[in-house]
């Protein structure tokens, strides 16, 4: 299951991510999301945890608890939505 973790501080990690997931069962991966320009973190991640069931225990354990000064948001992430690609398909320039 793909869990979402939003409100998390700026100064919060993969490893502690994944540290606070494990204590209720196998996580495939913990990631803090980076804004690609900055590199510095959005304050919001993923988690994959392969059991369902551990899935939805940390996710009602941890909802709403307080990580680096931060009340968590965690929810069963939904899926990505594709974005359709603006402008006309020439990069948005004129035709000469």
């Amino acid at each position: 299951m793909n869990i979402y973790v939003g409100n998390m501080s700026y100064k919060t990690t993969d490893t502690q991510l994944n540290t606070a997931f494990s204590e209720y069962g196998e996580v495939s991966s913990a990631r803090v999301v980076m804004d690609r320009d900055t590199g510095r973190p959005k304050g919001f991640g993923f988690v994959e945890m392969p059991d369902a069931a551990q899935a939805q225990a940390a996710i009602k354990a941890l909802n709403g608890t307080d990580m680096d000064g931060r009340s968590l948001t965690v929810n069963e992430a939904r899926p990505r939505e594709e974005n359709p690609r603006r402008g006309s398909g020439n990069g948005g320039g004129k035709r000469w």
